[in-house]
């Protein structure tokens, strides 16, 4: 018997055979670990929201309130609740009637696509009745406007094509924004045929490395992994290094590629499309918590919780409890995105980034991020 084998092995060899055995999963953190959790966060940001009703300096307040609304919200605070309420009317505050946008005065207004979409979001969350409606929808109609296309000057052969970037006319499109336009889009209750998705889904395949008909930029042949990078626009530009990198380096990581498998989601692909398979192989190879995947060793940590609200919004949305790695170990991705959170908060309730890119050594954007991937830790 299997069980008598074991008992006769040499100590070193059992000690080696467990070692290698697949390890189950973390255990679901118990209910009252994840409340106390939300709670400290809670407590934190209602020492550190201004005046106003927003958080941190301005202009970055109007998109990293929308951020904290959401991941507020999403927890189970209610919209009619301190310090959400005062948090919606400074949102409130920032809907430019003249536009559509939800980024305040125009002379004034920074970020603008990023900044909407995630207003949209947190609006959606706090709307109550169908109060905010009409803005949702001027919102969503000044996205559209927006999106690089043929209204812009572009075709589906210009590398540009179907993407988002930071503000409008002036910024070429990238992954990141592009997720939230259409994370904001789909929020608003845009249908997975209106032609946003459509033409967003160009532009998203063009940023995987993965050599197909939907991307035939030679950096895609050369990795070929399914694994994303930062945007396709400009011939290829990416984050995980700095410098030359940016230009050179586009080898995928956990961030983008998360970003772009629930972005192709998002716009209706199926989980059996290639695209979708062969980014999944390269989760399977790199599946874990304790760093943003795929980064250099030296910049393992950049970006870390963005890439924990963009792990837990892709899981959901490929609807699994489960997530097997490429050993076959099982993985309760809910219990073990929990874990990671509930280890590194801080005794004050906030989180913080020590490598501060991308904005996360602030505590109120990183709090934000950190609520809005602990909502998807309870199984609804």
């Amino acid at each position: 018997m299997m069980f008598r084998k074991w008992l006769v092995m040499p100590l070193g060899v059992l000690a080696l055979a467990m070692a290698l055995w697949p390890h189950p999963t973390a255990a679901q953190p118990q209910a009252n670990e994840w409340q106390q959790a939300v709670d400290k966060a809670v407590a934190f940001l209602k020492k550190s929201q201004n005046e106003d009703g927003s958080w941190s300096a301005a202009p970055q307040n109007r998109g990293i309130t929308g951020v904290v609304v959401t991941g507020l919200i999403r927890c189970g605070v209610k919209p009619e609740d301190a310090p959400v309420a005062k948090a919606v009317s400074f949102i409130e505050s920032l809907v430019n009637k003249k536009s559509g946008h939800i980024a305040g005065d125009d002379a004034r207004a920074t970020l603008i696509n990023y900044t909407t979409s995630i207003n949209i979001m947190a609006l959606n969350a706090a709307n109550k009745s169908d109060k905010y409606k009409s803005v949702i929808n001027n919102a969503v109609k000044y996205l559209k406007d927006y999106q690089w296309d043929e209204a812009r000057g572009k075709t589906p052969e210009s590398d540009y094509y179907g993407g988002a970037g930071y503000a409008g006319d002036k910024s070429r499109p990238d992954l990141s924004n592009t997720a939230f336009f259409l994370e904001a889009l789909k929020e608003a209750g845009v249908p997975k045929d209106d032609p946003a998705f459509k033409k967003a889904l160009v532009f998203v395949s063009r940023c995987q490395n993965f050599a197909s008909e939907f991307n035939t930029a030679p950096w895609a042949k050369k990795n070929n992994d399914g694994s994303f990078i930062y945007t396709g626009a400009n011939g290829g530009e990416n984050r995980r290094t700095d410098g030359e990198g940016v230009k050179t380096d586009m080898g995928g990581y956990g961030s983008m590629t998360y970003a772009g498998i629930k972005s192709m989601i998002y716009c209706g692909v199926s989980k059996d499309d290639p695209r979708v398979k062969k980014a999944l192989e390269w989760i399977a190879n790199n599946y874990t918590l304790d760093s943003n995947p795929g980064m250099p060793e030296a910049n393992s940590q950049r970006g870390l919780y963005y890439y924990y609200h963009t792990f837990a919004k892709c899981m959901d949305a490929l609807g699994i409890d489960e997530f097997t790695d490429a050993k076959g170990v099982k993985h309760n991705w809910r219990a073990d995105l929990a874990a990671a959170l509930i280890k590194r908060q801080n005794p004050d309730g906030s989180w913080t980034n020590k490598t501060d890119r991308w904005m996360e050594g602030d505590p109120n954007l990183v709090t934000g991020y950190a609520l809005m991937a602990l909502s998807y830790c309870q199984k609804k």
